[in-house]
């Protein structure tokens, strides 16, 4: 089941997460790291994923930001994006988000 978030709301919405997942890709491989996102006018801001992420923004913007739930029972938060690299860190433009549970 999936519901739909507006990205206005995501500023909200990540208040109930903690650390969340940057997934980026480059030539048809998919990376993986552990980060915090946070609001900042409307984009979310990723300080200093690591230079493999930072790199993968640069040939490849379309991202995702994954949030597991903090509780068994919980959803997980999906964000894409487009991402631009500033400096060390990468600052996503969201373009749709969904709380997600799983089938059980």
């Amino acid at each position: 089941m999936s519901i739909p978030v507006e990205v206005a709301d995501l500023a909200q919405r990540l208040a109930e997460f903690d650390r969340g997942y940057l997934l980026t890709s480059r030539d048809g491989l998919v990376k993986a790291v552990s980060v915090r996102a946070v609001p900042e006018d409307g984009t979310l801001l990723v300080a200093a994923p690591g230079r493999g992420s930072v790199a993968n923004v640069g040939a490849n913007p379309s991202v995702t930001l994954l949030f597991p739930p903090l509780a068994a029972a919980g959803m997980t938060l999906l964000v894409d994006g487009t991402a631009a690299a500033e400096g060390n860190d990468v600052r996503v433009t969201p373009t749709s988000a969904v709380l997600h549970k799983p089938v059980a």
